[in-house]
């Protein structure tokens, strides 16, 4: 039995499955940034700098050049007859084969010159050779020195020698304090500002000689004492002048008086000061006064008048 017919008509494509909505994708351009991440800032910013650099070199030159040196470096670049004239003969010039090598000292207008302060070549003028600042500045000091004139020399000695004295003072009586042995003599030491110089003196008193009667030998604490001044005085550059008195008692033995005794005494001093380290060459003078310069002067008498007196002169020999 046949089957009967379909009488239907095939479906359209379009009638055989749905119509599908077009996919639309939105793409979202952000705003453009693209002058911001170039370069050209980079390159504007890198003139500035070179400007600032140049700016700052050149005030730095201004400052650490001499007007010289200034009006040197400007004749450099200016064109001036003295150049215009030594073209013809410069490096280069004058046709095949002519003018100077370039290997040439002369071959160039200007030469330079090596400054020892700035280590750098700065142009010398048509004049000659400039000298640099620091060699100015130099010369300067030493003529200054040169010209100390007899007053500032003598101001500036006096200095220096009352700074010596003072610590001199100083150490002389620390070391007098510090030894058991001269600790009970230290009253008999006195120091003395003068115009000669500092003088330091060393006083016999009623239970203290610092020589035996009628005599030049020294005691034992006595020449301590002396050496220890003597040590103190060594490294001094002044000269040194020692002195010896006596009382009004007259001494005569037939051999020595009061001037003779006086003048024995400081010269045993100065043998003791030699031996503790004083060159010789470093003794001024050595005198004997007997009494005529008392140290209590309304008792020529008093034993107090026996002493020897050692005086550090003045560096600049006043009073001497």
């Amino acid at each position: 039995m046949a089957e009967p017919a379909d009488n239907s008509a095939p479906a359209s494509p379009e009638q055989a499955a749905p119509a599908l909505e077009p996919i639309v994708k939105k793409k979202k351009i952000e705003g453009d940034h693209a002058g911001a991440h170039g370069g050209a800032w980079k390159i504007a910013l890198a003139d500035m700098m070179t400007a600032m650099m140049a700016f700052f070199l050149l005030m730095w030159l201004l400052g650490a050049t001499t007007e010289d040196q200034r009006k040197s470096i400007a004749d450099y670049f200016k064109p001036t007859s003295h150049s215009l004239a030594n073209m013809s003969r410069s490096a280069g010039t004058g046709g095949i084969m002519g003018g100077n090598s370039v290997l040439d000292p002369d071959g160039m207008p200007y030469a330079g010159q090596r400054t020892s302060l700035f280590k750098r070549d700065t142009p010398r003028s048509e004049a000659g050779t400039k000298k640099d600042a620091g060699e100015s500045a130099d010369e300067n000091n030493d003529q200054h020195a040169g010209q100390l004139n007899e007053e500032e020399r003598e101001r500036i000695a006096a200095e220096t020698d009352k700074k010596n004295f003072d610590k001199l003072e100083q150490e002389v009586k620390e070391k007098l304090a510090q030894n058991p042995q001269l600790d009970k003599i230290k009253e008999q030491v006195k120091f003395v500002r003068e115009k000669e110089g500092l003088r330091i003196e060393v006083i016999d008193k009623a239970d203290f000689s610092m020589f035996g009667l009628g005599n030049a030998k020294m005691q034992g604490r006595a020449e301590t004492l002396i050496r220890e001044v003597a040590k103190s005085v060594s490294d001094l550059p002044n000269k040194v002048a020692v002195r010896g008195h006596t009382d009004s008692l007259a001494y005569d033995d037939g051999v020595r008086s009061n001037w003779s005794l006086s003048g024995d005494r400081a010269e045993s001093t100065r043998r003791i000061m030699q031996g503790a380290g004083i060159p010789g060459e470093r003794f001024a003078k050595i005198e004997g006064v007997a009494d005529t310069a008392p140290y209590i002067p309304d008792n020529p008498a008093d034993p107090r008048n026996r002493r020897i007196s050692i005086t550090i002169l003045h560096q600049t020999g006043e009073g001497r």
